[in-house]
């Protein structure tokens, strides 16, 4: 349910609305979605050659769109990618109803494609964003292509001990609590933290990356709104996992019909990974990835061998290139 910054990435931009500077890889633009009541930024790494398929991608809980970096550069080739900060994280401003839910995600997801117009989608989400992902899938299958979720946060009835923090982030005054008791920590101590939680084997993080992971988290520790979007966000999460009947999110994972992929990781502290099986059986027609090396974010970890996987999705399915899109890349 936790995602960290991704390593690698190198030139900077400034967006007025934030404190301190964006980082965008090379050949990456981020823009901003300006909707009622709503504002996204939007990590853009523009396809290869004219006439590729769209496809967005969705961090998890702490994370932002850097978290894809790796992995939409990989797949230049093969799509039209974008990636965005889901409302409070990143470059994203708190919406301005408070509502971090994860249906309120979803439905940002959404009106962000409809009024961009570029559905359908290949839809990848990580963590929480999976779950948004699953939703939006479930509820508008007209949006979505193909459906790939990198250790999606489903209900499990035997929550992981290492997880327990993050969804005690929901309990009305732990967040206060916690933020009390680390204010000792300084930027450096946070990221190597969340590190060795997220990653399979924390040792794969460049020297850059880390550096670069330490610069982010003290930005994201300074905005006013942090503790705020952690904490509402968890309380969501939380909240989706009580959710019976049509709304629970095993039931829409069932109604999904988009081709899926599911990766999980073996050392994954966060998302058991015992949960995989019960996951591919729930998406019809998925096929499933377990990686044993990986944690929970194994499109930074591992984003050639997500990537190879994604191909051969597209390759099977016949979901690759789309009709609706001419040599010229105009619908």
């Amino acid at each position: 349910m936790s995602s960290t910054e991704l390593p690698g990435v190198r030139s900077t931009t400034e967006l007025s609305s934030q404190v301190g500077a964006v980082r965008v890889a090379e050949g990456e633009q981020l823009r901003t979605v300006a909707l009622p009541g709503l504002e996204l930024a939007v990590r853009v790494r523009p396809a290869l050659r004219t006439g590729l398929p769209p496809a967005l991608f969705v961090h998890g809980l702490g994370g932002s769109s850097q978290n894809w970096s790796d992995l939409m550069a990989r797949l230049a080739d093969t799509v039209d990618g974008e990636a965005l900060d889901l409302p409070g994280f990143g470059w994203s401003p708190p919406p301005a109803d408070r509502d971090y839910s994860v249906t309120a995600f979803a439905r940002a997801v959404i009106r962000h494609l409809d009024a961009a117009g570029r559905g359908p989608v290949h839809l990848f989400g990580n963590s929480l964003g999976g779950a948004v992902s699953t939703r939006v899938a479930a509820v508008r299958p007209d949006l979505v292509s193909t459906l790939t979720l990198v250790s999606p946060a489903l209900p499990e009835l035997r929550v992981q001990k290492s997880a327990v923090p993050t969804a005690l982030l929901a309990v009305p005054g732990v967040a206060a609590l916690f933020n009390r008791l680390t204010q000792g920590l300084s930027a450096e101590q946070r990221t190597r933290g969340v590190t060795e939680l997220c990653y399979g084997d924390s040792s794969r993080v460049t020297p850059e990356g880390f550096r670069n992971a330490v610069e982010e988290m003290e930005r994201r520790m300074a905005l006013p709104y942090f503790w705020e979007a952690m904490t509402r966000s968890s309380r969501g999460i939380v909240d989706a996992y009580t959710l019976g009947g049509q709304h629970g999110l095993w039931r829409q994972a069932q109604r999904v019909l988009a081709p899926s992929l599911l990766v999980y990781g073996g050392r994954d502290q966060l998302v058991s990974y015992r949960m995989a099986h019960k996951a591919a059986a729930a998406y019809r027609g998925s096929r499933l990835l377990c990686l044993p090396e990986a944690g929970h974010v194994a499109m930074m970890e591992y984003p050639e061998v997500v990537a190879a996987a994604f191909r051969e999705l597209l390759s099977d399915t016949g979901t690759g290139e789309s009709d609706r899109y001419t040599e010229d890349g105009r619908g």
